[in-house]
C-alpha cells in the first residue's frame, strides 16, 4: 500500500515573540516586561517536517535567511506529495518551481497530479506573477483593497481574469467571512466564526488557509472547505499561540 502523500508548504518560518501587559501602555512610556510564555518548542513536536534545502543548520539564530530557490526546490522528491502551497514571497524563483511541478505532473494521471496553490498576501507587484499559476489561489483582503475592490465578492469578480482556467480563488474579509469563486462562476460564501473574546489574531490568516487547503485535499467540497477555515480562523483569535489548534485537524 502507498504511503499516505502530505503536504509540502513553502515561504517563511518565523518565531513571533508575544509580551501580555495588563493594559496598553501609555504613549513614550518605559515598560519592564516578562514574557508569560516563550515558546521554542521544534515544529516537529507538532508533527510538522521540516525539509533543509539552504544549508542553514541553526535557522532560529540566522539572520537573513535567503529565500529557497529553484535550484534548492529541484531536490526535493515530489513523489511524496500531492498538494504544494506557496506564500508568496521571491515570486519568479517561485513561478520556476511551480513548473518544475507542472513537468513533473505532465507525466501522471489526473488522480495522481500534485494540487498548486499560492498566496498572495502582501501588496507588491511581483508578487501578481503568481496568479496564473496556482490551481488554488488565495488572495488577502489587503490586496484586494490595493487593487481597489471593497468586498470579497468585488474581489473575486474582478481578479478571476488573472487566475489560470479551471482555478479557485479565495479571499477572506476579516469578520465578514470569506468568500471563493470557481470555473462554474458561482461565489461560495462562508460567514465569519467570531470567537467569544477576541484575544489574539495573530496567525488567523494562516490558519484559514491551512484549513481550507486541508479540507480541498482530503476531498471536501469548496463550501465545507471554507466555513473550516473561517471556523479554525475564529477558534484561533479566541486563545494565544497556536497549541489548541492541531485538535481540529483530524485523520
Amino acid at each position: 500500500m502507498e504511503q499516505q502523500k502530505k503536504t509540502l508548504c513553502v515561504g517563511l518560518v518565523c518565531l513571533d515573540i508575544i509580551n501580555v501587559v495588563d493594559k496598553y501602555p501609555e504613549e513614550d512610556t518605559d515598560s519592564r516586561l516578562a514574557p508569560r510564555m516563550l515558546v521554542t518548542r521544534a515544529t516537529a513536536e507538532r508533527g510538522i517536517e521540516s525539509l533543509n534545502l539552504n544549508g542553514s543548520t541553526n535557522q532560529t539564530e540566522r539572520r537573513n535567511l535567503p529565500d529557497v530557490t529553484a535550484e534548492d526546490f529541484s531536490k526535493v522528491d515530489l513523489h511524496q506529495f500531492k498538494w504544494i502551497h506557496w506564500e508568496g514571497r521571491n515570486a519568479q524563483e517561485q513561478v520556476k518551481m511551480i513548473q518544475q511541478v507542472v513537468m513533473y505532473n505532465s507525466t501522471l494521471p489526473q488522480q495522481q497530479k500534485i494540487t498548486v496553490s499560492v498566496e498572495i498576501e502582501k501588496t507588491r507587484e511581483p508578487l501578481y506573477q503568481l496568479f496564473p499559476h496556482g490551481d488554488v489561489v488565495f488572495v488577502s483582503k489587503d490586496v484586494a483593497r490595493h487593487f481597489g475592490f471593497q468586498s470579497a465578492e468585488a474581489a473575486l469578480r474582478g481578479l478571476y481574469s488573472r487566475v489560470k482556467q479551471g482555478a479557485v480563488l479565495v479571499c477572506a474579509w476579516a469578520e465578514k467571512g470569506a468568500d471563493a469563486l470557481g470555473p462554474d462562476g458561482v461565489i461560495v460564501h462562508s460567514d465569519a466564526f467570531p470567537p467569544e473574546s477576541l484575544v489574539d489574531t495573530l496567525g488567523a490568516g494562516d490558519t484559514f488557509n491551512a484549513a481550507v487547503i486541508y479540507t480541498l485535499s482530503n476531498g471536501g467540497s469548496l463550501q465545507d472547505a471554507l466555513a473550516f477555515g473561517c471556523k479554525v480562523a475564529g477558534r484561533k483569535c479566541g486563545f494565544h499561540g497556536y497549541d489548541d489548534i492541531g485538535k481540529y485537524f483530524t485523520k
